[in-house]
Parts: structure tokens; C-alpha cells; sequence
């Protein structure tokens, strides 16, 4: 579809075309409303009309927000992982996301909107940790305002600039595919260059359940960090004498630990992304011996539950 043929569309629906492209962005499809919101408010001949596209914008993004809220409720930990699964990065772990969604709080969702990835992810981890509806509603419209306040009003103001540089896109529409098409692919570039550094780093040393059970038997055991992450804590056993920690408490969970002991890292993340992670970075600091646990926490549970060997 052609620029004159999105702008004819909102200029005769607006108000359903942004509530349908805000609502599919928000359940996490490839669709940014951003751009059509900033035509939209351009577009908007009154404000009466501005308002009813606002409104739209609002209860679009609430409603997605709701649908992986009430997902968060329903699956936990679950829902958490498969997300973080749809990383090109598994580095990028939703545990990691979700420490800095405790400590900010009912502002992790004012500011979501603005954070690429984190307004998917956002709603889900305040389900699993179970916010309260009214507050996770009031937040989630507060800033779902802010955000389609924010590029409506851009279109609004540029509302003399955005035809002029829509009718300049148009006519140079294959240099604009051209230049999309070379930003689109250094972008894919940089994560696969990440995720191939990622497995350069998987190449350490790993130990299985197994063995880890066997050497919580001994005499001197590893000791153990769990970076699952609040949510998946809370919503599981715990694992019996781990630390329960994250990336950013590394130094303080492991303050008193002498560093010549053996130290076992697990995670809920796939590929142990997470484990893998902190036991890089404990190696760093001078530890000298930390493995992490291969399969992660599913693996523990696994081979904690099985029958006995």
C-alpha cells in the first residue's frame, strides 16, 4: 500500500485504523503505530476528531496490555520464558527485565510505551506478580496517554511539515525502500553479531543435574545462585540453599563467598543465557571455579522429582 493510499484510509476511518494498528502492535506484532498515529494527529481536522483518535489509541493499548496481563495471571514464569524465547538475543533474558520492572514499579509502565520490547513484556510480568487491576489499569491508560499523546500531538504540530514530507517520501519511495532495506539489515547484523558473541560464551564449562545433585551430596558442595527472577521464585519451589539473586546484585549475593569454592549459576533462560552471564561475570571478579547449570532450572526440577537412579 502506497503513502497516498495510508493517507486516504485515515483520513476517511481514523479512528478504527489506529485502534486496530495499536491493538496489534501492543499484542506484539511488527506493526509500530507510531508512525501512523503521527499521520493521524497531522491528519486530525478538529480537535473533537483528535480526541476520538486519542481515545481510540488509549483503549487499544489497555486492551493488549489487559490480554498479557491477564496472561501473566493465568501462566506465570510460563509466559515470561516464551517471550524470551522470541529473542534473537537470548542474552536479553525477561528475568533481567523483570528485576528492573520490581525495582521501578507502577513507572515501568508509564514509560513502557517508550522502550522497544518492553511494553510487550511489561504487562505480563505485572500479571505474574500479581498488581493489582485497578492500579496495573490506571498505569497502563496513564501511559498508553502519554505515549499516543505524545506523536499525536508531533503530527498536530507538524501538521504544515508532515504532507510536504510525505509527498517527498512518495516520489523517492524506491530510495526510501533502498535506505529501509540497509538499516533493516545492519540492524539484523548487530543481533546476530550479539548472538554469535553469546555463543562464543556458551562455550564454558557447563554441569548437569545430575552431577550437581551428586555434589550436593559431598562434602563440599557447590554453592548456588538462582537467577530465575521474583516472578518464576515465587511461583515455584524454591531450590533448597540457593541464593536468589539477579545481574545487578551479583557482587552483593556473592560477597561472602570464599572464591576458591565451586559455584553453580542457574536460570529459567533459554540456552541458560542468564547463568551463563552471571558466571562470566563472576569468573571476572576471581572466581575460580563456576559452572552453569545446564538446562537451568527445568533440568533441576527434572532430575529433583525423577525417579531415583
Amino acid at each position: 500500500m502506497e503513502i497516498a493510499d495510508i493517507t486516504r484510509a485515515l483520513q476517511q476511518e481514523p479512528v478504527w485504523i489506529v485502534f486496530v494498528n495499536v491493538l496489534l502492535e501492543q499484542i506484539g506484532l511488527p506493526v509500530p503505530a507510531a508512525p501512523t498515529l503521527l499521520l493521524a494527529g497531522s491528519l486530525a481536522m478538529t480537535m473533537g476528531e483528535m480526541g476520538q483518535i486519542f481515545a481510540a489509541a488509549i483503549v487499544a493499548s489497555v486492551v493488549g496490555d489487559c490480554l498479557w496481563y491477564w496472561a501473566g495471571t493465568r501462566f506465570g514464569y510460563r509466559v515470561l520464558a516464551g517471550l524470551c524465547k522470541l529473542s534473537i538475543n537470548p542474552a536479553s533474558c525477561v528475568s533481567q527485565t523483570e528485576a528492573r520492572f520490581v525495582r521501578w514499579g507502577l513507572v515501568s509502565l508509564l514509560v513502557a510505551k517508550f522502550i522497544p520490547g518492553f511494553s510487550v513484556v511489561a504487562p505480563p510480568i505485572a500479571g505474574a506478580l500479581r498488581m493489582s487491576l485497578p492500579g496495573f489499569l490506571l498505569a497502563a491508560a496513564a501511559g498508553a496517554a502519554l505515549w499516543a499523546g505524545a506523536a499525536l500531538g508531533a503530527g498536530w504540530v507538524l501538521r504544515g511539515t508532515v504532507p510536504n514530507a510525505l509527498a517527498v517520501l512518495d516520489q523517492h519511495m524506491d530510495g526510501v525502500l533502498v535506505v529501509s532495506v540497509l538499516m533493516l539489515g545492519l540492524w539484523l547484523g548487530w543481533k546476530l553479531w550479539r548472538k554469535h558473541q553469546f555463543r562464543k560464551a556458551s562455550a564454558l564449562a557447563h554441569i548437569t543435574a545430575k552431577e550437581l545433585l551428586e555434589a550436593l551430596r559431598s562434602d563440599k558442595a557447590p554453592l548456588l545462585l538462582d537467577l530465575r527472577g521474583a516472578t518464576m521464585v515465587s511461583q515455584t519451589d524454591p531450590i533448597p540453599g540457593a541464593i536468589v539473586t539477579d545481574q545487578d546484585h551479583l557482587s552483593e549475593a556473592v560477597a561472602s563467598w570464599p572464591k576458591d569454592r565451586d559455584i553453580v549459576t542457574l536460570c529459567a533462560c533459554p540456552q541458560d543465557a542468564g547463568a551463563i552471564q552471571a558466571a562470566h561475570k563472576l569468573i571476572d571478579r576471581g572466581y575460580a571455579s563456576v559452572r552453569p547449570l545446564s538446562g537451568g532450572y527445568e533440568a533441576w526440577l527434572a532430575a529433583s522429582t525423577g525417579p531415583p537412579p
